[in-house]
């Protein structure tokens, strides 16, 4: 068997190389994204996004490349499976569905020798911290992405893209305070 990050980057190279070819328009999300600008390499799943509209066609595409569908009970995404790696395929990302405007602020970059649509570090870090709540709320996992990244984040954006989440709030104090930001330095 593959060791987990050739398992990863296969699956990850498998499922674009499809919606390349078959469509539909899609972007690489994610801690994957992150990677793509420097962060460290994810060792969990692989996570793209699509326009809401195109979940079947999404679904479809992988599908016929060999994926294994599953539904979930969460209404905003469904995994695509192969072997032990998921690829979480997301059409809503906290609450709103993925439209044309997300996937046209994609940056198209080589991922793996291949060239995709990747969402840049301020949109996924605005992700993720708008998905920090009083149930999930682990500073540490998001510390080394954002420390990475950090020269090429939109500093201001991300403080006025999760003004209205106090966790997202919190964790800018502890970048703030660390260096990470730039802020207070």
């Amino acid at each position: 068997m593959l060791p987990r990050d050739e398992q990863l980057r296969g699956a990850l190279k498998a499922a674009a190389s499809a919606f390349k070819e078959h469509g539909p328009r899609f972007a690489l999300a994610g801690s994957f994204a992150l990677w793509v600008f420097g962060a460290p390499e994810p060792v969990h799943d692989v996570d793209f996004v699509v326009c809401e509209a195109d979940v079947e066609a999404a679904a479809t595409t992988l599908g016929k490349a060999g994926f294994a569908i599953e539904r979930t009970p969460e209404d905003w995404l469904f995994k695509a499976c192969v072997d032990d790696v998921v690829v979480d395929v997301l059409h809503r990302v906290n609450g709103v569905a993925v439209g044309a405007e997300l996937l046209e602020r994609a940056e198209v970059r080589d991922v793996l020798a291949i060239t995709m649509p990747v969402l840049p570090p301020t949109v996924v870090l605005t992700q993720k911290l708008r998905a920090l709540h009083e149930h999930f709320c682990d500073f540490a996992a998001l510390l080394p992405g954002a420390r990475a990244v950090r020269e090429k984040v939109d500093w201001a954006l991300l403080r006025a893209d999760t003004a209205d989440n106090d966790f997202a709030v919190a964790f800018l104090v502890l970048a703030d305070r660390l260096g990470i930001s730039g802020a207070g330095q």
